[in-house]
């Protein structure tokens, strides 16, 4: 019994905290791997190799072609591989193929002895083993990574890992050219080739730590494994279809890339193999920036992102100038540019691919069609990549092209036709490419991410409350995930100040959900705050949390609402607010609904606002039912600048508002006598004479509302004379509008 407890206990699914422990096994492993894989078979250094042995692009096309090809062994083995367990297969077969890699060190020995010919058919005949050792190897590691990586953190892993890995590649490619550059013959493939097998064993070592990948019980046969439910399925079906276009498009154009630098532009050997760095800079500059947003935005979007970059590289490398002492400068440049688009790409559809194509449950057969299909598209783009330079050389010098142009327009021309495919991919996210790409283009992203950043290193309230205050002054989206977490902090000043930052950020779904939450909640000192935000934001997706909010217990909430829908400029809410104003008790409620029905410039709310600001006997709330009035104008800006310019020269300023008045009437003594005493700080007199020209003005010759506003500023101000200046300001903002 305590065995098969056990037995059970190691085929068990490993937990989250297994999971995080093995992750940095993980990136240990493929630390190693960058080495190897560097100094061996999937670098510049094996280009070169293979063109210093002396073959034709057709065979180095057909030797590259072997590491897809051997792909399809992934379909009849897949059950055997889970049977005999992922990680099991991983590590067997990912160490045997270090052990004929380093079969290449015999290559100056079989070329001094047999010659090259036989040289060619012994790197041949290496090449094939460890491609099908590799493809069994993969063909476990798939399911397993789909298993070891929590979706939660699989973009950040990813990122991480390319982070470490870059820097490791960046010091592999600059070793690789200074051996290159400073050895002769074979010699220093031989001595590179030697180290990467080393450290390739250590990353075995160091593989064999990360838990998960115990056998299973999978179908014998093909027939019983229901794969063509996995071809059936659309969504996998324009994956794969994208995908192909993806390899058909670029494989060619990168792996003959270092020949076209050498023979094209006129790069030495050794420059030709730095310009990997320019690649790995790219990745390491961008590998988390893409890692992280393919975890908080979704895959599609990063996936996309890479993809458009894509299709820069080949116009980049098919006008750049040649032999020019400016060539190795441009083409470190454009290959900074590969590394962001790769590292773009590979984070965004790798996650996508595990994320929202292959479901978990069917991972064995979905991953296994998924490594055949790319063994079988890559090894056709290796083969054709060889073909179309051979049968270009003829007829590129008599049409003066370059034999690598139709390389470089395929790159160009079947990724956008990839996009067809990759919109019938179900998506990880809402969030669509524009908007993500809006993420970067609007506000300022670089204040964003310095404080979102800073935001989660934090240590104090106060500096807390601060940096959320920044992250609302960036005005980007970035930002949303903090502030969301902001406005859910157990301190009140941050949560107050959060509240303060989404209103002054752009409109987010996101952020106008949390906002109603607050709004509606039981603090009401935050859900005051919360209404003003979301009218401050200006987005229609508020309405409906306002309206609701007019329903409030609390007064504050309901004056705040009713402001904040005026600030939306919402009409649908005009009956409510009138009927309200109308019958409402509360002095202050009815205050704001006056001001908010002037927003909506709703003049059948003049009387009314009309008899709040006779009786009212605070000084600023006469000053926003005056605005209130003004409003129904549109020409708020003008009421407001008159007012400003009243607090320091109230005279003057009422004179100078008189002027265009008096231009209008030149004979009217009344006005002319208001300006004159206005000028000379005779407010009283000013006041009488302005109630005169009120008086004798033609208000049957202006529209209802405006004839009710100046008769009932010329009544009040007969009445109470310059004690309500409030009057003179409204009937002289009324008096220029109608001149106009």
């Amino acid at each position: 019994m305590g065995w098969h407890n056990n037995t059970m206990t190691s085929h068990a699914e490993p937990t989250n905290i297994e999971k995080l422990r093995g992750l940095r096994w993980s990136i240990a492993g493929d630390a190693a791997n960058t080495v190897f894989v560097q100094f061996t078979f999937f670098g510049s250094v094996f280009i070169l190799f293979l063109d210093a042995l002396g073959l034709s692009k057709t065979e180095i096309g057909l030797l590259l072609s072997f590491f897809p090809f051997a792909g399809l062994i992934a379909l009849p083995i897949a059950p055997r591989v889970a049977r005999f367990g992922f990680k099991r297969t991983f590590l067997t077969f990912w160490g045997v193929r270090k052990i004929f890699t380093a079969c290449l060190l015999l290559t100056p020995l079989v070329v001094n002895v047999l010659g090259a010919g036989t040289a060619v058919v012994f790197i041949g005949l290496i090449v094939a083993l460890f491609a099908l050792c590799r493809a069994i190897a993969e063909t476990g590691k798939f399911p397993w990574v789909q298993e070891y990586v929590p979706n939660q953190v699989r973009g950040k892993f990813a990122a991480t890992g390319n982070l470490i890995t870059t820097i490791v590649g960046i010091v592999s490619v600059a070793a690789a050219g200074y051996v290159i550059t400073h050895s002769e013959g074979l010699g220093g493939f031989m001595l590179l080739i030697a180290i990467g097998v080393l450290v390739g064993l250590v990353g075995v070592w160091a593989y064999s730590f990360i838990p998960g990948g115990a056998p299973t019980a999978v179908a014998a046969t093909t027939q019983e494994r229901d794969l063509k439910s996995a071809v059936g399925d659309r969504n996998f079906r324009n994956y794969l279809i994208g995908a192909a276009l993806i390899t058909l498009g670029t494989v060619p154009m990168t792996s003959f890339l270092p020949l076209f630098m050498s023979e094209e532009v006129g790069l030495a050997d050794g420059q030709v193999v730095l310009l990997q760095n320019g690649v790995l800079v790219g990745s390491l500059l961008f590998g988390y920036v893409w890692g992280w947003a393919a975890d908080r935005y979704g895959s599609m979007p990063v996936m996309l992102s890479g993809l458009a970059l894509r299709l820069a590289l080949p116009l980049g490398w098919l006008f750049m100038p040649k032999n020019s002492p400016l060539s190795l400068l441009i083409a470190l440049g454009i290959a900074l540019v590969q590394g962001i688009s790769n590292m773009g790409w590979g984070i965004g559809s790798g996650r996508l691919f595990f994320v929202s194509v292959v479901p978990p449950e069917m991972k064995t057969d979905y991953t296994a069609l998924h490594y055949a299909w790319v063994g079988v598209i890559g090894g056709l783009s290796q083969l054709l990549g060889g073909w179309i330079l051979d049968i270009s050389q003829g007829f590129s010098t008599r049409l003066d092209i370059s034999p690598y142009a139709l390389l470089f327009i395929l790159g160009l021309v079947l990724p956008l036709i990839s996009l067809r495919f990759f919109h019938g991919v179900a998506r990880d996210t809402r969030v669509t490419m524009g908007t993500f790409a809006g993420f970067f283009l609007r506000g300022n992203p670089f204040v964003a991410v310095e404080s979102m950043i800073r935001y989660h290193l934090a240590k104090d309230e106060e500096t807390t409350v601060r940096l959320t205050e920044r992250l609302g002054q960036a005005r980007s989206l970035l930002a949303v995930e903090e502030l969301l977490e902001a406005l859910d902090d157990p301190r009140f000043n941050v949560r107050f100040e959060a509240i303060v930052a989404i209103g002054r950020t752009r409109p987010d779904e996101q952020l106008i959900e949390a906002l109603a939450e607050v709004l509606h909640s039981s603090d009401p000192s935050l859900s005051v705050m919360a209404a003003w935000a979301l009218g401050r934001i200006r987005d229609d997706r508020a309405r409906a949390t306002l309206h609701a909010a007019l329903d409030s217990e609390y007064r504050s909430i309901r004056a705040h609402s009713a402001r904040s829908l005026g600030t939306l400029g919402d009409e649908t809410a005009v009956p409510d607010l009138l009927h309200r104003l109308q019958t409402e008790p509360d002095h202050g409620l009815r205050i704001a609904y006056a001001s908010a029905l002037g927003q909506l410039q709703v003049v059948e709310a003049v009387p009314h606002i009309l008899e709040l600001l006779r009786g009212e006997t605070d000084a600023m709330l006469r000053r926003e039912l005056a605005l209130a009035l003004a409003r129904l104008t549109d020409e708020e800006h003008a009421f407001v600048r008159l007012l400003r310019q009243t607090r320091t020269d109230t005279g003057t300023a009422l004179a100078q508002a008189l002027l265009g008045l008096t231009r209008r009437w030149p004979q009217n003594e009344p006005l002319q006598a208001a300006s004159n005493a206005f000028a000379h700080e005779n407010l009283t007199l000013g006041v009488a004479e302005l109630v005169r020209f009120l008086q004798a003005y033609p208000v049957e010759e202006l529209r209802p509302y405006r004839a009710m506003v100046l008769q009932e500023c010329a009544a009040r101000l007969h009445e109470e004379g310059s004690g309500r200046l409030e009057y003179v300001l409204l009937a002289l903002h009324v008096l220029s509008e109608v001149q106009e």
